[in-house]
């Protein structure tokens, strides 16, 4: 399957890297069900992987050569786009269609067929090779530390200016507006972990940079950053907020207990920056009375450093996480590198977490620091808290 579509698109200068991704990764909803809604599943385990869009697109589109919304309804798939519209999105659909297609007499049209779509696709990239393109680009920001965290405002809110007093990185920081261009990662330390910080370029009404939505996705969590000395700043908040909505991206206080396969919910918090500037406060109340039932805010000054000391912690909370650390029996614990786990994991997820066939050994194991005894046994399913110590029994 691979080969022939890697074939394909060398043939035609698609871009291979996303052919490579689609044809090994069309069918990851197989993983789940064999049915015609591997579809819908293959996408919502891309989503939860925070695959980028493009390769989510593929994997919904490659089934029969494409399905219009009516075809799509019948089948019992949920609202969505199955009809494949870019050359690697269709490179994927023929290649499918290809392999499942029997080899015979009686698929002669048919497979005459496929070879003349495929002549199509050909043509179409030569056509398109004599005339300018539109490049779309693409930032992967790889994640480090406990989480990461994408950073949203409009120009001149203070992004850049919080980053570089919560972290060590290197960004441009001044007065004028759309000094970022590209996500600039920071490490913003809280004790014994580091939460990743992405300033992104700000969003206006006529300034939306493509990629941002994938980059949201891809993040645990986000802030959006207002401007206490904007008097337009509720414009401004929703504008941001607009340009998400029909990408199928919401920023929201917490994500819906199920879901939209297809929909992507991050957990976001307000940030309302620049508290010591005049008339500041009077805003403050206003960003409150519009928004203060949709999200948390937590009023700053990154310039005077007023809420800078307590937000690493804040940080490291809204990811919803914990810091475990394990020991050996007889030996002191590791107390350098804590495992950051999700609120809510067990003595078996810590397991899991160090090596898959060490959750399938587990017994038991002993907790210091939360239990009511230090040192007591529990069982695989005991539920662990900040900062316990944990020793593992096979």
């Amino acid at each position: 399957v691979n080969i022939v579509a890697m074939i394909i698109a060398s043939r035609i200068g698609a871009d291979k890297d996303l052919v490579n991704a689609g044809s090994l990764l069309h069918d990851v909803g197989r993983s789940r069900t064999h049915g015609v809604k591997h579809v819908s599943e293959g996408v919502a385990i891309a989503r939860s992987r925070n695959l980028p869009e493009p390769l989510v697109r593929v994997i919904s589109r490659h089934i029969a050569a494409g399905l219009d919304q009516e075809e799509a309804r019948a089948l019992g798939l949920p609202e969505g786009e199955y009809m494949p519209e870019t050359i690697e999105e269709k490179i994927v659909c023929l290649e499918n269609m290809i392999r499942l297609l029997p080899k015979h007499k009686h698929t002669e049209n048919m497979q005459a067929d496929m070879k003349h779509k495929l002549s199509v696709l050909r043509k179409e990239q030569a056509e398109g090779k004599g005339k300018p393109k539109k490049v779309q680009q693409v930032f992967l920001v790889e994640k480090e530390g406990a989480g990461q965290i994408a950073l949203l405002g409009a120009p001149n809110a203070g992004k850049s200016r919080l980053v570089a007093a919560l972290t060590n990185a290197n960004v441009a920081v001044a007065e004028y507006p759309f000094t970022t261009h590209a996500p600039q990662p920071g490490m913003a330390r809280y004790e014994d972990v580091q939460v990743q910080l992405v300033d992104l370029p700000p969003i206006t009404e006529d300034y939306f940079e493509t990629w941002m939505p994938d980059t949201v996705r891809r993040a645990d969590a986000a802030i959006l950053v207002a401007d206490l000395g904007d008097d337009n700043l509720l414009d401004a908040m929703e504008t941001i907020l607009k340009k998400f909505e029909p990408i199928k991206v919401s920023l929201v206080r917490d994500v819906p207990a199920e879901p939209e396969p297809s929909h992507t919910f991050r957990r976001t918090f307000i940030i309302a920056n620049k508290l010591d500037l005049p008339g500041a406060p009077e805003r403050l109340e206003i960003l409150r009375e519009y928004y203060g039932s949709r999200f948390d805010i937590l009023p700053v000054s990154a310039e005077a450093g007023t809420g800078m000391a307590e937000m690493p912690a804040q940080l490291f909370q809204f990811l919803r996480l914990i810091r475990v650390y394990t020991k050996e029996p007889g030996k002191k614990p590791d107390l350098e590198r804590p495992y950051t786990m999700p609120v809510g994991s067990t003595v078996v997820d810590l397991a899991g977490q160090i090596h898959r066939e060490l959750a399938e050994t587990l017994k038991s194991a002993r907790v210091w620091g939360s239990g009511k005894y230090d040192g007591i046994f529990v069982k695989r399913d005991h539920v662990l808290q900040d900062k316990d110590v944990v020793e593992l029994h096979q």
